[in-house]
C-alpha cells in the first residue's frame, strides 16, 4: 500500500513559526513537499534569516489579538492544514506566584490562541476539503505538572479543545491531532537539562501521525515514558512533581 502524505500539495499555516518547534514544521513540510506555506510570527521583524532557501510567505499573526487572527484568514483563504504552535510559557507558580497575570497570559496563548485560529480557519479548511488541525500541546497537559505553573492546565484546555473540535468538524472531514511533546531543543526548554529532542524530529513525528490516522501522538521520548509513569502510579507521579517545587509532601497529606 503506498504511503500516505498529506503534506504534499498541502497548504498550511503555522504559528510562532519563526523559531523552534515552528520552524522545524516549516522546514519539514516543504521537505514532504507542501505548496505553500505561511508562517505566522508575532512580529515579522524578529524573521530575519531563518527561511532562507525556503518559499515562505511571512504574515503578522498575533494569535490572542483577534483582528490579526482575522486578517490572517481573510489573506490565507487556500489553507489546507492549520497548525497551532504559538506558545508561552512564563515559568511561574500558579498559587504562590510572584506574577498573578502571567497564568492569564499563558492561558490566552496556550488555549484562547487555539481557539481563536480554530475558529477562524474552521469555514476555510471544510470549504477546501476538510483538512487537518495539529496542536502542538505539552506532556504538561496530558497529566498536572505543578513545577510549570499556569501553563500546565492551559495545555490540558488545549488538550480537552483539540477533543470537542475534532467532533465538531468531523461532519466536513477536518481531521484534528493532539500532539503531546515532551523535551525538545527550544528557547523555552533551555533551562531544562537532559536529553532534548530536536523541533524538526518533533514536526517528523507530527506530520507522521497524521498520515497514520492518529488522534493523539506522543512526539518523543519523555512524552511516551512520562505518560507511561504517570499511569501505572499516578499518587507516586503526582508527590515526585511536588518534590520538584520543595514541597514537603507529607504536609500536604498525600
Amino acid at each position: 500500500m503506498a504511503r500516505v502524505n498529506r503534506a504534499e500539495g498541502a497548504v498550511a499555516l503555522v504559528t510562532g513559526a519563526n523559531r523552534g518547534i515552528g520552524l522545524g514544521f516549516v522546514q519539514e513540510l516543504f521537505a514532504r513537499g507542501a505548496k505553500r506555506v505561511y508562517a505566522g510570527v508575532r512580529d515579522p521583524s524578529t524573521a530575519t534569516n531563518q527561511f532562507d532557501g525556503l518559499d515562505v510567505e511571512v504574515i503578522g499573526l498575533d494569535v490572542t489579538d483577534l483582528e490579526s487572527v482575522h486578517r490572517a484568514s481573510v489573506r490565507c483563504t487556500d489553507v489546507t492544514m492549520l497548525i497551532n504552535n504559538a506558545g508561552y510559557f512564563a515559568n511561574r507558580r500558579l498559587v504562590l506566584t510572584d506574577d498573578p497575570q502571567a497564568a492569564r497570559q499563558e492561558m490566552e496563548v496556550n488555549y484562547f490562541g487555539v481557539l481563536n485560529m480554530t475558529r477562524a480557519f474552521a469555514g476555510i479548511l471544510g470549504a477546501n476539503g476538510g483538512g487537518a488541525i495539529l496542536n502542538v500541546l505539552s506532556v504538561a497537559g496530558a497529566f498536572a505538572a505543578p513545577f510549570m505553573g499556569g501553563y500546565s492546565p492551559s495545555k490540558a484546555a488545549a488538550l480537552t479543545l483539540s477533543t470537542i473540535t475534532r467532533a465538531e468538524l468531523s461532519g466536513q472531514g477536518t481531521d484534528v491531532v493532539a500532539l503531546i511533546v515532551g523535551s525538545v531543543d527550544t528557547r523555552m526548554a533551555s533551562h531544562v537539562e537532559g536529553r532534548k529532542e530536536s523541533p524538526i524530529e518533533i514536526a517528523r513525528a507530527s506530520l507522521d501521525a497524521l498520515n497514520k490516522g492518529e488522534t493523539v501522538c506522543d512526539t518523543d521520548f519523555m512524552a511516551v515514558e512520562s505518560r507511561a509513569r504517570y499511569f501505572r502510579d499516578p499518587a507516586r507521579f503526582e508527590r515526585q512533581m511536588a518534590k520538584l517545587l520543595n514541597v514537603d509532601v507529607q504536609s500536604t497529606g498525600r
